[in-house]
């Protein structure tokens, strides 16, 4: 039997597959384009029994994050990009604290205030610096209504499997955009939590909750027990979806919203005979490095295209490891490029010109797309 397909924004369909996921913790603040994952959550919570609340700041929320966490509980928080940065702080505090919880961005142009159009210019605050310290943490980047319902399912689970926090990083089109989706089934048991805080009167270790070490070498021993938990979630942890990789000579890298537009690209870059594949990474951390490097085994050169000013450029040319050239196209501040732009630069790499970002389209005076045939082979 077919399960029903809902027509549902992005936002919506988080929010939905969190509750069936069995979050039932929600702290959130309104901000665009985020807001409908708070509205769903402030109707439908009440009517479970969970609890959704408006904090009166993104510090404040990602905080009752900590706390709902350490008391053994499944709770999320989402924003958009510059209530991420306010958020950093408490998910340094639940990674020293070994706390897991979902903490979504759908992101929005920066930096400052920006605009409220959709961006990916939160990839290295991501995947680099959500907080001080040394710390990683999984990264998932749907990029279909459908994976906005599906990863933030396997975020809850992997959260409490490795015990951190776990970002979904969205983006504003993803978040606003309508299409038919499946929603998970309801989770029916979750796993215990032998670690979590109980206060007094249960019948189990007295657990604290704490990422304060005074002593320099036993925060040592810890980091170092983390980073081994690190080192295996970048063994199992790589996900990506691959499009016409196996011959491809010239591989676009783009992931969320961005990877549909470049696999329209891709698919119209074949129609003219070049060979172009789609590698697209679903988890940004750990990134698809085994993926990269076996197709820089037969490619010819790899393309980065991106809602930004070059940021996962600089992880693809790392795993690319120097094997092939490796160039970016990107748009910024909230302008999404269009199939045929990004058709354009991988025809400049194909006919061995040089990719100019964000302008790596020849257009008439009627603005059509211009390509020479005998250039672009």
């Amino acid at each position: 039997m077919a399960q029903e397909k809902i027509l549902m924004k992005g936002n919506e369909a988080l929010a939905a597959a969190a509750v069936r996921a069995g979050c039932r913790f929600y702290f959130g603040y309104p901000i665009t384009p985020q807001t409908e994952v708070a509205a769903y959550m402030s109707k439908v919570m009440p009517k479970i029994g969970g609890t959704f609340l408006q904090a009166e700041s993104e510090i404040a929320a990602i905080n009752m994050l900590y706390g709902a966490s350490a008391a053994g509980a499944r709770c999320m928080t989402s924003s958009s990009s510059p209530g991420i940065s306010l958020k950093g702080e408490g998910v340094s505090y639940m990674a020293g604290a070994d706390l897991p919880g979902v903490i979504v961005n759908v992101q929005r142009g920066g930096p400052g205030l920006g605009t409220i159009q959709p961006s990916q210019s939160d990839y290295w605050q991501a995947t680099r610096a959500m907080g001080h310290g040394d710390s990683r943490h999984l990264v998932f980047a749907p990029s279909s209504v459908q994976e906005m319902a599906d990863l933030v399912y396997l975020a809850f689970d992997k959260a409490d499997e490795y015990r951190m926090p776990v970002l979904i990083l969205a983006d504003g089109l993803l978040g606003q955009m309508m299409e038919p989706v499946v929603l998970p089934p309801e989770k029916t048991e979750l796993p215990a939590k032998p670690w979590a805080t109980a206060g007094h009167g249960h019948a189990r270790p007295h657990n604290i909750a704490n990422s304060l070490y005074l002593q320099a070498d036993k925060l040592e021993n810890v980091l170092k027990e983390r980073y081994e938990r690190y080192e295996k979630i970048e063994r199992t942890e790589q996900r990506y979806e691959g499009v016409l990789l196996d011959d491809a000579e010239y591989v676009v890298v783009a992931f969320g919203a961005a990877a549909r537009i470049a696999r329209s690209a891709v698919m119209a870059a074949r129609e003219q005979g070049i060979a172009a594949g789609l590698l697209r990474p679903i988890t940004l951390w750990p990134f698809p490095q085994e993926a990269v490097k076996k197709a820089a085994e037969h490619a010819r050169s790899f393309l980065s295209v991106e809602f930004n000013m070059g940021q996962m450029v600089e992880d693809v040319r790392l795993h690319a490891e120097g094997a092939v050239p490796v160039e970016f196209f990107g748009r910024a501040g909230g302008v999404i490029p269009t199939p045929e732009e990004v058709l354009g630069a991988i025809c400049d790499q194909a006919a061995g010109r040089p990719v100019k970002p964000g302008l790596g389209v020849a257009q008439s005076s009627e603005g059509q797309l211009i390509i020479d045939p005998k250039e672009s082979v």
